[in-house]
């Protein structure tokens, strides 16, 4: 059975979005970058549909999430989302990439 990060890792290689369960919520996300920061691997994915504790904006929103909290991660064949971006602030989310998709 794949792993988190492998499921994850094949999403970004494929531009596959995600369905997955994280913090009580099932998302609907596309993974842009993936890799680890102080020790922990995370993924910065735009989660366009699902729930939220704050909900979700329109258009989405740029999510940074645990790995290891992710469940139920489903690749689908759905249309590849991605968003805007901050310019002006960079990505927080990974600080060593393993594989990303510019976003």
């Amino acid at each position: 059975m794949p792993s988190n990060y492998d499921l994850i890792y094949q999403a970004i290689k494929e531009k596959k979005p995600v369905t997955a369960n994280y913090d009580g919520y099932s998302r609907e996300m596309c993974p842009h970058v993936l890799g680890t920061k102080d020790g922990v691997m995370h993924v910065l994915s735009l989660q366009y549909a699902g729930g939220s504790s704050k909900g979700l904006p329109p258009g989405g929103q740029w999510k940074c999430m645990d790995v290891e909290g992710l469940s139920s991660i489903t690749l689908t064949n759905g249309a590849w989302v991605t968003g805007p971006r901050k310019t002006d602030k960079p990505q927080s989310c990974v600080a060593e990439i393993h594989i990303e998709i510019p976003y």
